[in-house]
């Protein structure tokens, strides 16, 4: 059974870009959810809401020339799977869409960390780099004496 609009599928991601995501379907095929996609709330960064092997639920909105698939997450939310013949069922059967504004606030949180982190490391650095001007300018300032 091929891939029809309409459908709820679980998919992986496997790529992501800076307008979007693309996700195989357990059927083998590929599409791509945009970025206005993603969620009901202003998207600024795919990677707050995806990373690479993540599973996701998706609903095909258009299948395009070339037989590009046109995917959505934000409106798969709280739809059942539909399970596709002969697809790569992964053992898990069916399921609710998870929200992705769920697990964007992780990541957010968890990048929330990484800023705080390379803020102290940038001031530590910043002060070190002073002191070690301060000493060559001292330095300078007795051996140059004219």
């Amino acid at each position: 059974m091929a891939v029809e609009v309409g459908q709820v599928l679980r998919g992986t991601v496997v790529r992501i870009l800076d307008y979007g995501a693309l996700v195989r379907l357990d059927e083998g095929s590929t599409g791509l959810v945009h970025i206005s996609e993603i969620d009901n709330t202003f998207v600024r960064d795919v990677n707050d809401y995806f990373q690479i092997n993540d599973s996701v639920i998706v609903k095909v909105l258009a299948i395009g020339d070339r037989n590009r698939i046109e995917l959505s997450t934000k409106q798969a939310k709280g739809q059942e799977v539909q399970e596709v013949e002969g697809g790569a069922d992964g053992g898990i059967n069916g399921g609710v869409a998870p929200a992705p504004a769920e697990l964007a606030a992780a990541r957010r949180e968890s990048r929330a960390s990484f800023d705080q982190k390379m803020d102290q490391f940038l001031r530590d650095s910043s002060e070190r780099l002073s002191d070690i001007k301060m000493n060559i300018d001292r330095k300078r300032g007795t051996k140059n004496t004219r």
